[in-house]
């Protein structure tokens, strides 16, 4: 799947990329920082890159999409502590970017309350991984305690659905990709395949924010043409970067304020992406030998300490002489055939924004997105969250959402279509808009 050309193969997880010691004095200052994977392997769990569960099969092109290839029992922890439900994790077969077998993990957790009167449903929730260590994938941290987004799993699991989490950056960790909504399906797939689960017959329901809504909305449009057999109630998602262009647009330069943060963005998603496009997103190509040590750094991060390395650090400032994003040979291309207006889903979106994220901003990445998907017909229910800030938005909008998927699970309606884009609310020029 990696290519031995790309910048990252050639820098080893354990390995010090000599990061630079001094940045300029307008920059983020903070020193190279300790890598959670670095403190994962320290733990009795085994990290995925040294668990032997995790490695393909021999023959892994016999096998069909969603083909599950082992399983385990594993324990569930919050915060460390037992969480008392039954889970199972199922390594299963995928496409890559390229449409190359893989093989990647999903865990599905089912509660002890009772379903009587129907399939238990599933809630399909893509986490907001964002990171590039597989020690960051969910099928590794759910077993240690350090799901970040467990509370909100939770609800699901107290209503008596089954939970599903896949690890839908396989274990390679690239992101933005459109093998993200396969991944997403395929581990479907085998949720209905493993028998012991009895959930063949469930309906499903995809949720995410940030990341994981770009996970769940690539898995709602690729439904139609590449997994038809599954059967999607309803996606709820958020926050996701629609435009990827005009995401990268935003994210490269300097911005005022705490919108600075978003600076982070653009260093992950080259080091994640240049492992799937290594001739397009090459460092040694396109940036600086300072530039190259940041990449290699967060190559091998979970998101929280590879926002803190990249914020206020504007990747412009890494470019060689003469070089851009722009004029990058197939950058910008690719950048545009990974948004997300190149699929439209063909079942029931609900679909929330902050009005002013500091990471995402809703008026150059998102609107115009969510204006193709409106002018295709979409089953689309859209609403800017009048709230600042990404996280807050993560907490706010997720009410309404477990709300409209715990009801579509049950056989609700979705309800009707709408669309409540307020594009200019805010004073022109401020910062995020």
């Amino acid at each position: 799947m990696m290519a031995a050309s790309g910048l990252l193969m050639s820098v080893p997880a354990e390995a010090n990329p000599g990061f630079p010691q001094t940045f300029p004095p307008n920059q983020n200052q903070l020193p190279q920082l300790p890598r959670e994977p670095d403190i994962y392997r320290a733990l009795p769990i085994t990290t995925p890159d040294r668990d032997p569960w995790y490695k393909d099969p021999p023959n892994i092109g016999a096998y069909e999409p969603g083909q599950v290839v082992r399983t385990r029992i594993v324990q569930t922890r919050v915060l460390g502590l037992p969480f008392p439900v039954h889970t199972k994790q199922l390594l299963f077969r995928s496409e890559d970017a390229h449409g190359r077998p893989i093989v990647t993990a999903t865990t599905v957790i089912i509660p002890g309350i009772p379903w009587t009167g129907s399939p238990r449903p599933v809630v399909s929730f893509q986490e907001a991984i964002d990171s590039t260590s597989s020690s960051c994938n969910p099928s590794y941290t759910l077993q240690t305690g350090t799901f970040k987004e467990a509370t909100l799993a939770t609800s699901w699991l107290a209503q008596g659905f089954a939970v599903n989490v896949p690890d839908f950056d396989g274990k390679f960790n690239t992101f933005s990709t459109w093998d993200e909504g396969k991944m997403v399906l395929d581990s479907l797939r085998a949720v209905k395949n493993d028998k012991t689960l009895g959930l063949r017959n469930s309906g499903f329901a995809l949720y995410g924010y940030s990341g994981g809504g770009s996970g769940s909305i690539r898995a709602a449009g690729l439904r139609k043409t590449y997994a038809p057999d599954v059967r999607i109630l309803g996606t709820a998602m958020g926050g996701a970067p629609a435009d990827l262009a005009a995401q990268a647009r935003y994210a490269t330069g300097p911005q005022p304020g705490v919108t600075g943060i978003s600076n982070f963005t653009m260093w992950l998603g080259f080091a994640a992406l240049s492992r799937e496009y290594p001739d397009i997103f090459d460092a040694e190509k396109l940036l600086t030998p300072a530039g190259q040590k940041i990449v290699a750094d967060v190559g091998d991060r979970c998101v929280y300490t590879a926002a803190m390395t990249g914020m206020w650090r504007p990747i412009r400032d890494y470019f060689q002489p003469g070089k851009t994003l722009e004029k990058a040979p197939g950058v910008m291309p690719l950048l545009r055939e990974l948004s997300l207006d190149k699929h439209i889903p063909d079942t029931p979106v609900l679909w929330f924004h902050g009005i002013w994220d500091e990471l995402i901003p809703p008026s150059t990445v998102v609107l115009p997105v969510v204006r193709k998907y409106w002018q295709a017909g979409a089953d689309l229910r859209f609403v800017t969250l009048p709230l600042p800030e990404h996280v807050t938005n993560a907490a706010v909008g997720w009410v309404p959402a477990q709300a409209w998927i715990s009801a579509v699970l049950r056989g609700a309606s979705p309800g009707p279509k709408f669309k409540l884009d307020y594009p200019a609310p805010l004073p022109e020029g401020f910062p995020g808009t």
